[in-house]
């Protein structure tokens, strides 16, 4: 379902990297594959759980009709992932369209402490039709937490039974929140101890979600096999994955280390916000696997088309040679929507005269990419036909695959993140200590 363009790298002489360069780095794809093997992470293994997606599917068909919204208490890997899949398979005005009757619950994702955030997000709530869904791995996540004990204290003042109004996805065994859980006999889903919060869209953190909202999930699981087939292959031109690592590796050695994901699809844009954190914490090290210090790592920025080109694309175009511009672009962008002429006098916009929505929204990346291309900026394009269950799964396992092969190209721990790990560690020394 997936295919990629990557001729408008090798048409920048700039950018320093052939196709003969890239694919000689095929010769390293074996050794990297067994090596990716043994570091004994679920991202691409967890897809084959039928019993926790069982699990999923008939929790919420049993919460069917009993909540008008879905409040998730998450931050990072807990959120991303799941805003991903919502904006990409629901109604871009999914709230509202729920508000004009449809029966799938509204959802908000409280994926900040921001006391703005958290009390205007209340004031949408009828707390008696509301589920939460609090999702921490490690059970112990401070912002997290501090969300769940208001809205528990907010759900009990209402009178109203708490294990009715609050589901958990955290660890299997450990932390505050299983302990929660058992005594007080709380519905909870697992995180699997081999899988990060960043890592975490396949398993329950994005799919009881999905699930909850009516989605498919199991649309979205056997893309994400389709997707993965790929992964483990030795073979060049069948891994896409390792094509695209590859390519961003070398241009990160021409000092490209800045990337642009900019898909042209207005779903997609919240994929494009999950991709940045799984980029920047898993790369972004100071430290190799041998203990070196190397401060690597590149720097991912988001940015949609057509938008973009009227805020960003000068930067791109004239600025630095600094970037990487990856393109997501959609065959098949849905309806097709005419763009109307009011009188035959209207010289100056003829070229629109039985043009579609369509075909400008196209030919406004066709322009941007050729633009960028004929500065000798590199980019390359990940075509798909549709935004879908059937291309969403693959869509997260090509970004997982790639981003776990530049792990091993930069030879960094990509699973592990000891910045925000430190980050997490001073913010509980200073409230201890205010």
């Amino acid at each position: 379902m997936i295919k990629i363009d990557f001729k408008n790298i090798f048409a920048c002489p700039s950018a320093g990297v052939s196709e003969a360069k890239w694919r000689a780095l095929g010769k390293d794809l074996p050794r990297l594959i067994k090596q990716l093997k043994t570091r004994g992470q679920g991202f691409h293994s967890v897809i084959d759980d039928a019993k926790t997606a069982g699990e999923i599917i008939k929790f919420a068909k049993a919460q069917r009709g009993k909540f008008e919204s879905l409040v998730v208490l998450g931050i990072g890997g807990s959120a991303l992932g799941l805003l991903a899949i919502s904006q990409a398979l629901n109604n871009i005005y999914h709230n509202e369209a729920g508000a004009r009757g449809k029966r799938t619950p509204k959802l908000y994702v409280l994926d900040n402490i921001d006391p703005a955030l958290i009390r205007e997000t209340e004031e949408q709530l009828n707390l008696a039709k509301t589920l939460f869904i609090v999702i921490s791995k490690s059970g112990t996540t401070a912002e997290t937490v501090s969300q769940y004990l208001y809205f528990r204290k907010k759900i009990a003042q209402k009178k109203l039974l708490i294990k009715k109004h609050f589901v958990f996805i955290t660890d299997a065994k450990t932390g505050w929140l299983r302990q929660v859980a058992n005594a007080e006999k709380i519905s909870a889903f697992s995180i699997p101890n081999n899988i990060g919060g960043r890592w975490s869209v396949l398993t329950p953190v994005g799919l009881l979600p999905a699930a909850l909202m009516g989605i498919d999930i199991q649309k979205i699981l056997a893309s994400a096999r389709q997707g993965r087939s790929s992964i483990f292959l030795a073979n060049f031109s069948a891994n896409l994955a390792w094509q695209m690592a590859s390519a961003q590796y070398l241009l990160y050695h021409q000092g490209r280390s800045i990337n642009v994901l900019m898909p042209y699809a207005q779903h997609l844009w919240r994929l494009a916000d999950w991709y940045r954190q799984l980029l920047a914490e898993s790369i972004g090290k100071v430290k190799n696997r041998r203990g070196e210090q190397v401060n690597v790592g590149i720097t991912p920025v988001t940015a949609l088309g057509v938008t973009d080109q009227h805020s960003q694309l000068q930067l791109y175009s004239e600025g630095p040679e600094d970037k990487l511009i990856i393109f997501v672009r959609v065959s098949e962008a849905g309806k097709k929507i005419s763009i109307p002429l009011l009188t035959k006098t209207e010289v100056e916009f003829s070229f629109l005269r039985g043009v579609s929505f369509n075909k400008l929204f196209d030919v406004e990346y066709q322009g941007t990419a050729a633009a960028l291309t004929k500065n000798n900026r590199p980019n390359f394009t990940i075509n798909i036909k549709r935004v879908d269950e059937q291309t969403l799964g693959e869509l997260f396992m090509l970004f997982e695959g790639a981003v776990a092969f530049l792990g091993e190209l930069f030879n960094v721990d990509a699973f592990n993140q000891p910045g925000v790990e430190l980050s997490k560690k001073m913010t509980r020394d200073l409230l201890k200590n205010s």
